[in-house]
């Protein structure tokens, strides 16, 4: 596995609640959520941020479309932010390319408010898994 984080994911060495999983991409929920349900996308292969190499954008897409709208019906929201970080200035923390999916919901509207983080968005992951996954 080496020192990647997302890549012990894709290998199964470290368990995660995936909740889509293809040929190309694996998508799980966060462990610390911005907004309830919160989800990760990665690629299998890694690349260290989508700045690299364009063809890891075409392997995620698929999963991200899946995602948002996995989350739009099971936890009603009603809509997503879907954003990237590429390098340490922008915010990114593991460098395996990942895309963040977060539902967003009407109590909480707009850009400004994405970056704070919904109080209780990380209560009961278990439970939240088991609501996405019905």
């Amino acid at each position: 596995m080496g020192e990647c984080l997302f890549c012990g994911i894709v290998t199964g060495e470290i368990k995660a609640r995936v909740i889509y999983e293809d040929e190309n991409a694996i998508a799980f929920l966060d462990i610390a959520p911005y907004h309830r349900g919160h989800c990760l996308v990665i690629p299998r292969r890694h690349v260290d941020d989508g700045t690299i190499d364009p063809q890891s954008w075409g392997e995620v897409a698929r999963g991200i479309t899946t995602v948002a709208n996995l989350l739009k019906e099971k936890l009603g929201a009603t809509g997503v932010n879907i954003l990237s970080n590429a390098g340490t200035v922008s915010g990114q923390e593991i460098f395996h390319f990942h895309v963040h999916v977060l539902p967003r919901y009407p109590s909480n509207p707009g850009m400004a408010a994405l970056a704070q983080r919904d109080d209780g968005a990380d209560d009961d992951l278990d439970g939240l898994f088991t609501q996405i996954m019905s």
